[in-house]
């Protein structure tokens, strides 16, 4: 690369030298991220990966995407960008191991207003965090600078995961029966879904995000970037312990959208909102913005990061199992038959 520069590119606003710099310092935060498999490194046009399928009579690959969202705007508002990436990672692999999937590997794509090495490296720090909690590699990513149509403190944070399951051991909402217990897996806060409203309550462009809030315990904008909890290694775990058959992340759309998406046609989740534990961001959000509780639960994930179905003969084994994984999941309703798909009560 030592030769490549381009002085009419860099006029364009365009400066390919910063991007090489950039992939310099994010290759420490990479290579920590390596596990058995990875066959190649940073550089090259494709990212490749070798995975173990010995155990495996039909294996089934399992993909996912997604980014950070507008919760990036608090980050740059802020100027702490080494956090979402953990969300981003956080989205994709938290959606393939509802499949019953393990993630492999991570990609990532950042689209950024003026590229600084400085920047763009702990944006890459906070994916690669992520990729650690999962327990995949990070394997490769693109930076695109995008002059005059971001702002130069923009960016846009996306990114893409493959894992890999047995076709046997794919979950099937058709597995899911009356009788079943549902139970929650914490969240850590607002995870990465309902930013757009999020803002809007808090007025963040025009918020102190350095002020302590008494209920928080801790200054706004801190407790708006705590990170998406990334659940694989534990739902993995629950896998192995107990005949679990249904899991969904819950992310936008909130309850009313996202457990669904697990249950047959004709059984219903039965949810008892005495028992979800809410954490005090979201009254807080509710009350600053006049939220009808129904809203809440169709928009945010209300402290349930993810919901898991599974026999009642096995409940007790599926929480120890998480539990020892440190997710310390607990009872809030019941799978039974019924024409709604889900009701709170």
């Amino acid at each position: 690369m030592e030769n490549s520069h381009s002085a009419s590119y860099a006029a364009a606003g365009v400066n390919i030298e910063a991007g090489y710099e950039g992939v310099r310092l994010m290759k420490r935060h990479v290579q920590r991220t390596y596990i058995p498999g990875v066959v190649s490194d940073l550089g090259g046009f494709g990212g490749l990966f070798a995975p173990e399928l010995n155990g495996m009579k039909e294996p089934i690959l399992v993909s996912g995407t997604d980014g950070v969202g507008t919760k990036q705007r608090i980050a740059q508002l802020m100027g702490v960008h080494d956090t979402v990436g953990i969300d981003c990672v956080a989205m994709c692999v938290n959606d393939i191991v509802c499949c019953g999937a393990k993630p492999l590997f991570f990609l990532d794509y950042i689209a950024i207003g003026k590229n600084e090495p400085e920047k763009v490296a702990s944006l890459v720090a906070g994916v690669a965090e992520g990729c650690v909690q999962a327990g995949c590699a990070l394997i490769g990513g693109e930076t695109a600078e995008h002059p005059g149509t971001m702002q130069p403190d923009d960016y846009d944070l996306a990114g893409f995961s493959v894992g890999i399951v047995d076709k046997a051991k794919i979950l099937d909402p058709a597995s899911v029966r009356p009788g079943d217990v549902l139970l929650a897996l914490p969240s850590s806060g607002v995870h990465s879904n309902g930013y757009s409203l999020v803002r809007k309550v808090f007025d963040v462009e025009h918020a102190d995000l350095g002020r302590e809030i008494p209920e928080l315990g801790k200054p706004l904008g801190e407790a708006l970037l705590t990170p998406t909890r990334i659940y694989v290694k534990a739902v993995l775990a629950a896998l192995d312990a107990a005949e679990v058959h249904a899991v969904s992340h819950i992310t936008g759309g909130g309850f009313y959208e996202n457990i669904p998406r697990s249950l047959p046609e004709g059984l219903c989740a039965v949810i008892e909102k005495a028992a979800v534990r809410t954490p005090p961001i979201f009254a807080l959000i509710r009350r600053l913005g006049q939220i009808p509780e129904r809203d809440m639960f169709n928009t945010f994930n209300m402290g349930v990061g993810m919901s898991m179905a599974v026999s009642r003969e096995s409940a007790d084994r599926a929480v120890a199992a998480l539990k020892a994984a440190g997710v310390d999941a607990y009872v809030i309703g019941e799978i039974r038959e019924g024409g709604e798909r889900i009701v709170l009560c």
